[in-house]
């Protein structure tokens, strides 16, 4: 079920009688703005999700390399 043709002309038909066309590129406008804005928060907490994997692996090297000083001081 995908729209055709005369239903997106009937959609932008009832958008251009319902806002009018001095408001659509304002609307244009402001759906871009939030589009960026939306993959610029999406992007940051990828981000952030990554440091945070990182700091998890170095903070298990740093565990593992104790516990390996930690054996060799008890067997030697």
């Amino acid at each position: 079920m995908s729209i055709g043709w005369s239903e997106i002309i009937v959609i932008l038909l009832v958008v251009l009688l319902v806002f009018g066309s001095k408001r659509i590129p304002e609307l244009a406008r402001a759906l871009g703005r939030a589009s960026h804005e939306f993959k610029k928060a999406k992007e940051n907490i990828l981000h952030e999700g990554e440091d945070l994997m990182n700091e998890a692996e170095h903070a298990a090297a740093a565990e593992d390399a104790a516990a390996e000083n930690q054996d060799k001081k008890a067997q030697g």
